[in-house]
């Protein structure tokens, strides 16, 4: 079957089994390897993308679903050199650790800022909540979302707060 769509501003079209997942168009025939394969059960969000202005898990839409949207990946987040701010965010408040999850984790943060661009801790939390992270705990992916936030809205991001609290420790 043959689809077309645009993906981060350009136009792109090919030829596709039927059954061919969205994730693996975007990684195997766009060579957008940005979007992570992860569980492929839509569990785990490093596939997550935009479809549309929506976040989606693009393991659980086929590429001919896809057929006439508009598409943007962790790709078409930056504005040449200029991170986008949720990126700025992960880069300056050390949002990962390993990687794998990021694309999706930033993908999400990005939706959630669009709609809220004041969140509180429990509704960013809330807003990645589909998205799995192995290794850091969420503390930096959500201090880096609330970076991302004050630079949005024209404000200086709060200093990093790099200490924990050992209430009674010695």
């Amino acid at each position: 079957m043959h689809v077309s769509m645009t993906v981060n501003g350009s136009d792109v079209s090919g030829d596709v089994e039927p059954r061919t997942l969205l994730v693996h168009f975007i990684r195997e025939n766009l060579r957008l390897t940005g979007t992570h394969v992860g569980c492929e059960t839509s569990y785990c969000g490093a596939c997550t993308i935009q479809v549309d202005g929506a976040p989606v898990k693009s393991c659980t839409m086929l590429a001919v679903q896809a057929d006439g949207s508009d598409i943007r990946t962790v790709e078409g987040l930056a504005d040449g050199d200029n991170l986008h701010p949720v990126q700025e965010g992960f880069w300056e408040r050390h949002g990962l650790q390993c990687g794998f999850c990021t694309p999706g984790m930033i993908m999400s943060a990005v939706s959630l800022l669009e709609e809220n661009d004041n969140p509180t801790e429990d509704e960013i939390r809330h807003g990645i909540e589909g998205n799995l992270c192995r290794c850091t705990g969420y503390h930096n992916i959500v201090r880096s979302i609330e970076y991302a936030a004050s630079t949005m809205r024209g404000e200086e991001p709060a200093p990093p707060d790099w200490t924990l609290d050992f209430e009674g420790a010695s």
